[in-house]
């Protein structure tokens, strides 16, 4: 008969095993597998509809759509098209980045033109308020707009631009789904189902184009994304990545909401974008954990291909 084994062999054999195991399911093996461990996420993590959208732009044969038509509300992921009209009218003459507006907080409703205002404490940037009657530059409140999501500084430029002028270009990027019809806090909008809304394809259009410098122009595209580095709010995406990494993204999340939409950049060059979104969701902090995790599964996938 043989000798049982020490219960501690015992214990430092299953440790290891339990280990090599868990090293090899966490390691994604094939783009396949990595679909699979992302649905497999969206189906176990948290409740909640979900979509996600990556296309890794150094080797487009790289691709993962998940309910990539589904529609959600657009949150703030809206102001990316507002961003990219507002270039495009700088690029037409029309203003420049100098130009400044009047900070004021009465906007009209698309319903029927009555005036509603913002509530400054349902805003994540406060500071601007304190500007009211004074006026602001553009390049002020693009950048407060992208990287603080001022809803404020939101509806003045939407009132600048124009809504309609915004869904004329994303058409003519390739962008059909998305439907930016009105600033932020529109009540009576909202509860008549008139929202902003997209889907993750549609945002994975833009940043593609954003980072092959095919939107308005590649000077044009390189400040946008310029814009894009420095969002202040980096729970999603960019979490779990090295701090060498260069992610140009947006933001976006109401109650029940979390998206997070951007491009990718690795020191060495390498690129991909990636937009993932949710809607009736409502642990916020399980699916920004979700979210993070799968952003560090592509990030490794994309780090160790040949």
């Amino acid at each position: 008969m043989k000798k049982p084994l020490p219960s501690a062999l015992i214990i430092l054999i299953i440790s290891i095993n339990f280990l090599f195991l868990m090293n090899c399911q966490s390691s994604v093996q094939s783009l396949s597998q990595l679909q699979t461990s992302i649905e497999l996420r969206f189906d176990t993590t948290t409740s909640g509809n979900f979509a996600l959208a990556f296309k890794n732009l150094s080797d487009s044969t790289d691709k993962i759509f998940i309910n990539d038509g589904k529609m959600f509300h657009a949150a703030s992921t809206m102001k990316v098209p507002v961003l990219i009209e507002a270039f495009k009218q700088i690029a037409e003459g029309k203003f420049s980045l100098s130009d400044s507006l009047l900070v004021q907080n009465h906007f009209k409703s698309i319903v029927d033109s009555s005036v509603y205002q913002l509530d400054s404490s349902e805003d994540s940037y406060q500071k601007l308020y304190q500007y009211i009657g004074k006026r602001r530059s553009m390049q002020d409140l693009l950048l407060h707009m992208i990287t603080y999501s001022s809803n404020l500084a939101t509806n003045l430029i939407i009132e600048k631009l124009g809504a309609k002028n915004v869904m004329a270009t994303m058409h003519k990027l390739g962008a059909d789904s998305i439907k930016v019809l009105r600033g932020v806090e529109d009540i009576k909008a909202y509860k008549k189902g008139l929202n902003n809304v997209t889907d993750a394809r549609d945002l994975l259009v833009l940043f593609e184009k954003l980072g092959k410098g095919e939107v308005v122009s590649p000077e044009a595209s390189k400040q946008m994304l310029t814009i894009l580095k420095q969002q202040k709010f980096n729970e999603m995406i960019p979490a779990k990545l090295p701090a060498s990494v260069e992610v140009a993204h947006k933001t976006g999340w109401i109650t029940k909401v979390r998206h997070d939409a951007g491009l990718v950049r690795l020191p060495g060059g390498k690129k991909y974008v990636l937009v993932m979104l949710s809607g009736n969701a409502p642990d916020s902090a399980k699916v920004n954990q979700m979210f993070a995790d799968i952003s560090k599964d592509i990030y490794d996938y994309i780090l160790n291909k040949p």
